[in-house]
């Protein structure tokens, strides 16, 4: 299957305002992708008209949300129903400081219906770290039905090896997501933590033009993983 399971809208206020829900979906179509996923900073309120826009295209969607935790570390997390995420997002929209947006310095956050028409804005600045530890992560996730993974681990900022410095052993992941694909090999042999887990490569897309092209097929071991937690149908 290709892939693509983390990509911004315009509700992430570093997304471009041409990230609606159906310009996400209609370029996953153009690129011929298998399965897309929604994954906007600390915030999932875009899924619902992702889901249906994707629902009207024939798009197989998963709805998520890519949390920063209180150390400043991103995680992607996908659900396999559209209600297991948005009571996530109740749960972790209450955990963020009262940091409010200024549009005019980090970007808008525009909240869009299935026809990409604006219906709203978040005034709390949703790129702010979460009340949550990359700890809590494996139970809470867990707890909505989802599953998570450490994005980018190999990125200089907001990344598990960034900020922690190793894989920390008491934390445990399904798969993880490399940024820098040409020194996958030797990125893993480094990290004890990352040896035979599966992984895979999304684009971070926060311009229409930085989704995946069809080019990198899930692994089946994650496929496995997300068809038995019901998020891949």
């Amino acid at each position: 299957m290709t892939y693509d399971l983390h990509i911004h809208s315009c509700l992430s206020p570093c997304g471009d305002n041409d990230m609606t829900v159906n310009n996400i979906v209609n370029m996953a179509m153009l690129k011929e992708l298998d399965v897309i996923a929604l994954t906007d900073h600390n915030s999932s309120r875009n899924c619902p008209a992702f889901m249906e826009a994707a629902r009207r295209a024939g798009v197989r969607a998963i709805p998520g949300m890519e949390i920063n935790t209180s150390e400043e570390i991103h995680a992607v997390c996908l659900f396999p129903t559209l209600e297991q995420a948005m009571d996530f997002d109740a749960y972790v929209f209450s955990t963020l400081p009262p940091v409010k947006n200024k549009p005019e310095v980090f970007g808008d956050q525009i909240i869009v219906n299935e026809d990409d028409e604006p219906i709203g804005k978040i005034d709390k600045l949703l790129i702010t770290a979460s009340g949550i530890s990359y700890s809590e992560l494996p139970e809470l996730v867990s707890s909505y039905g989802g599953i998570f993974f450490p994005s980018h681990v190999d990125r200089s900022s907001n990344s598990l090896l960034a900020i922690m410095g190793a894989v920390p052993e008491d934390v445990e992941f399904p798969f993880f997501e490399l940024y820098h694909i040409g020194y996958a090999e030797e990125t893993i042999e480094k990290n004890e933590g990352l040896k035979e887990k599966p992984w895979l490569h999304n684009s971070d897309a926060h311009y229409l033009w930085d989704i995946a092209e069809p080019e990198r097929q899930l692994d089946p071991r994650i496929e496995e993983m997300l068809r038995e937690s019901g998020i891949l149908k």
